[in-house]
């Protein structure tokens, strides 16, 4: 798609003044971005990884904005979706961080072991100081990203594209609006039980039909949820679907049927897997073996990507290096489109106070640790965070789970392993990241739409932080759910929360000393060879 300006697009804004930043935009921004952020939230704890909501917000922005309003422009709705998305994405960072302590404490309690102390509001400090801190230290980085370097930003575009529609976006409103309706009517005949008469129970249906083993009857899932987020992922869903038949059709067999391996078992007491029933088998070889293998393909592949985008990450700081000079030759003057640079100086202090007072609030936390901590995490914060909207920029994918599975086990050490406090770094690198590079996708839209740069810096700081409020608030009721008012996700449950359940083993190994150190190295390979062959074909298809 071309960069340049639609003729008849600057016509319309010019013919209604060029509504942008207005009351309406923001309004349905933040409803959308609401709605949103908890459906996305119950979403990455069912299946894991994040979705954005840019697209959804986009088709519906056209929908009211122009087809009802009748007065709306494509400037207005990039406010619009730049509001929705950024709340989304912040509370994105919360779900792959904060559920592992929830389940932590409970699978620790439940083993007689002490549990873990720990208060909300370090977490909603930290979220907040994560949201503000990913938006300001991205924003110098605009002009040299987008206007210099005219980095792709595959989402950006998209959402462009459609904003773009005319005439079609209507249609695909309908179609957001026939999507919603099937899978609540499948829902509702889920809950009703009338589908069990036809051999469907909980969404799923075995092909088996009592004569195929369990280990080989062919089940599919049938969840229009499920349907929608892989259309949303598009091809880069494909990688939960390989991994999992590697995981069960391929590791599993192998492992099971083989006594040893230079020495040692694959599965420690193998020959008792005879004696256990198929679903003890299962859960037996997921916790023995797939669990702290995936763990270790998680660590390996996020510290390839780093090597493998060593070129876009040398190339993220001579970004950060022209930015300084563009700062430099007077881009911060009074008529600039961007926020000032003592608005980002204040900014970023502000974001840092909130670190520093999450990281003392939290129990056990002393205050030099607080000190050092907070120093450290804002570093590598800013560091993970120009890593991913680079990689963003040049691939549209964002390693935001592998950051914060490193963040926070360093942060074990540093906090000489306390977890809670490790969790607060976690959270607020991951909603950093996933605030910077959604800022970067939203600016790129606006860019090829003409929109002010400023208008979006102004609204994605001042309300998107909320985002992750909503999803810790989302987070606790989630959990309170469950049996005996706890435990309404993790393992065993209809919430699996995958990407939490990850970084939660990684913690109690680490907290326990019983490291699966051969499954991790070997996942940990694995990891970073898939790493290597994904990255370059990447960098071969830009």
């Amino acid at each position: 798609m071309s960069e340049r300006l639609n003729p008849k697009e600057v016509a319309k804004n010019l013919a209604t003044g060029y509504r942008e930043m207005t009351f309406a935009a923001i309004s349905l921004g933040i409803v959308q971005g609401v709605i949103l952020n908890l459906a996305f939230v119950y979403v990455s704890l069912k299946l894991g990884g994040a979705i954005t909501g840019s697209t959804i917000a986009a088709i519906m922005g056209y929908a009211l904005l122009t087809g009802v309003m009748k007065k709306g422009t494509s400037i207005e709705n990039n406010i619009n979706q730049t509001v929705a998305s950024g709340i989304n994405m912040a509370g994105q960072g919360i779900v792959f961080t904060l559920p592992a302590l929830f389940m932590l404490n409970a699978k620790w309690v439940a083993q007689g072991r002490a549990g873990i102390e720990f208060s909300v509001w370090p977490f909603l400090l930290g979220g907040i100081a994560g949201a503000i801190l990913g938006t300001i230290l991205i924003i110098p980085l605009r002009k040299q990203m987008i206007e210099i370097e005219r980095l792709r930003f595959p989402s950006g575009v998209a959402v462009t594209t459609i904003i773009r529609s005319g005439a079609t976006g209507l249609s695909k409103a309908k179609l957001l609006g026939i999507g919603f309706l099937i899978s609540a009517v499948w829902k509702l005949l889920l809950l009703s039980g009338w589908l069990e008469h036809f051999g469907v129970h909980e969404e799923e249906f075995n092909f088996g039909f009592g004569i195929i083993p369990d280990y080989l009857s062919p089940v599919i899932y049938l969840s229009f949820m499920n349907l929608g987020a892989g259309l949303l992922a598009g091809k880069g869903g494909l990688a939960f679907v390989i991994g999992g038949i590697l995981a069960w059709w391929v590791i599993s067999p192998v492992a099971a049927n083989s006594a040893s391996f230079g020495g040692s078992e694959w599965i420690p007491a193998a020959a008792q897997l005879q004696k256990m029933n198929f679903e003890t088998q299962v859960d037996y070889i997921y916790s023995i073996m797939l669990r702290p293998l995936g763990i270790g393909i998680l660590i390996g592949g996020a510290l390839m990507s780093v090597v493998v985008c060593f070129p876009a990450i040398t190339s993220a700081f001579r970004s950060l290096a022209g930015a300084a000079k563009t700062s430099a030759g007077g881009s911060n003057s009074s008529d600039s489109q961007e926020l000032s640079l003592k608005v980002i100086i204040i900014g970023t202090i502000i974001g840092i106070s909130l670190f520093f007072t999450a990281s003392l609030m939290t129990e056990g936390v002393t205050v030099p640790q607080a000190v050092i901590g907070t120093i450290i995490g804002t570093l590598w914060l800013a560091v993970a965070g120009l890593i991913v909207a680079q990689a963003t920029g040049l691939t549209d994918i964002s390693p935001v789970s592998g950051m914060a599975l490193i963040s926070v086990t360093l942060m074990m050490f540093l906090y000489c392993n306390n977890v809670a406090a490790a969790m607060v770094v976690g959270i607020a690198v991951c909603v950093a990241t996933n605030q910077g590079a959604d800022m970067m996708q939203d600016l790129k839209t606006g860019f090829m739409l003409g929109a002010k740069p400023i208008n979006q810096q102004i609204v994605q700081l001042a309300i998107t932080w909320t985002g992750a409020l909503l999803a810790i608030g989302a987070i606790y009721v989630l959990w309170k759910s469950g049996p005996g008012g706890q435990g309404g996700f993790g393992e065993g449950t209809a919430l699996p929360a995958p990407q939490a359940g990850a970084l939660m083993g990684m913690i109690d190994a680490v907290k326990s000393g019983n490291v699966p150190m051969d499954k991790y190295v070997m996942g940990g390979i694995i990891g970073a060879l898939l790493g290597v062959m994904f990255g370059l074909s990447a960098r071969e298809s830009k």
